[in-house]
């Protein structure tokens, strides 16, 4: 008679492999907001009142391509029209 060693299994089998990737996804997913929130702590936030600023050039910034863009759409309109007319 003859004894036979348990030999491990050096491929887990489906549903092993399935558990692993599961729980890896997860981890990474963490690992992922850790990496975020240490490289959150090494920004220099804007102060206040620079941040007030900042906001006030953009918003004009915008309300300036606002008009410029309608009044190029407003001349292309009336260019059509005057085309279409003829």
């Amino acid at each position: 008679m003859t004894e036979k060693k348990a030999v491990k299994n050096s491929k887990p089998n489906f549903f092993q492999r399935f558990a692993n990737g599961f729980v890896n996804f997860f981890k990474k997913i963490g690992n992922a907001f850790k990496g975020m929130w240490h490289e959150l702590k090494k920004v220099t936030w804007p102060s206040r009142e620079k941040l007030l600023n900042y906001t006030a050039i953009v918003v004009l910034f915008m309300v300036f391509m606002i008009v410029v863009i309608g009044l190029i759409d407003l001349g292309a309109t009336q260019l059509v029209k005057l085309i279409m007319a003829v």
